[in-house]
């Protein structure tokens, strides 16, 4: 249960912070969001010359003047509504269950409604920003995700532009073999062109005969491990190598 010293001093804190809020939005002209368009809080005439890079800037701090001023004027709300609180004689009970809500916490939070059992912040909203229904991969999933899809399809075409570079950095990487910023793109580790490795240097007809080998850097690492293990390959019949592939590549 508040005193009425304590009372007093939380009302004069809501009065101040009031006050520096209003004075806040006033001073900023409630951070240029007042003005008719957004290029005029940066003094210019027309966009009609301006690149569409600039562009995208001054949208983003237009949208993070307005989402600053809502927040602003939120508070506002709050302040506003526990001083009709304090004028009601209702301040300092929990509009949920009706208890006190601790001295402490309103020494905090003047402008707290709840008792923390019953705080709406204690709701942790697990929605996905609005923009990720109109942004594409790596946001959202691949058409063909899930589906045994063997042509080549967006996933496929985002590889190969991501090959190009990126904007991950080691530290995106959950894999720490990922050291190497030319593989700074999603599943850089997959085969392109094959999809085991003994096929990128192993080629037959349609009949399976004919084997021919194209040497190259896996073709070397197969040949390694079959002489560290006194393996020998017949020519046509490879047998189950698989296995020689799996684990440490090093």
């Amino acid at each position: 249960m508040l005193t009425p010293n304590e009372l007093s001093s939380i009302k004069t804190e809501l009065l101040k912070r009031k006050k520096e809020k209003l004075e806040g939005l006033e001073a900023t002209d409630y951070f240029d969001t007042e003005r008719a368009q957004a290029h005029d809080s940066i003094g210019e005439l027309s966009n009609y010359d301006n690149h569409p890079g600039d562009h995208g800037t001054e949208l983003f701090e237009r949208g993070k003047d307005i989402a600053l001023v809502e927040h602003a004027e939120k508070e506002l709300k709050d302040i506003n509504h526990a001083l009709a609180n304090i004028e009601e004689g209702m301040y300092g009970k929990c509009e949920e269950c009706g208890k006190d809500i601790p001295v402490d916490r309103l020494k905090a939070l003047p402008a707290a409604t709840h008792c923390i059992e019953h705080t709406l912040d204690n709701e942790v909203s697990h929605d996905r920003p609005v923009e990720e229904d109109l942004l594409s991969p790596p946001f959202e999933k691949f058409v063909n995700d899930g589906k045994d899809a063997t042509f080549y399809d967006a996933e496929d075409s985002w590889q190969d532009v991501g090959r190009y570079g990126t904007s991950e950095t080691p530290s995106d990487f959950i894999d720490p073999s990922v050291v190497d910023y030319n593989d700074m793109y999603m599943a850089s580790d997959e085969n392109v062109g094959y999809v085991e490795d003994i096929e990128s240097f192993i080629a037959t007809d349609i009949s399976g005969h004919n084997v021919q080998i194209f040497p190259n850097a896996i073709h070397q690492l197969y040949e390694d491990r079959l002489d560290a293990e006194d393996v020998i390959a017949v020519t046509g019949n490879l047998g189950d190598i698989g296995n020689l592939f799996d684990g440490d590549n090093d």
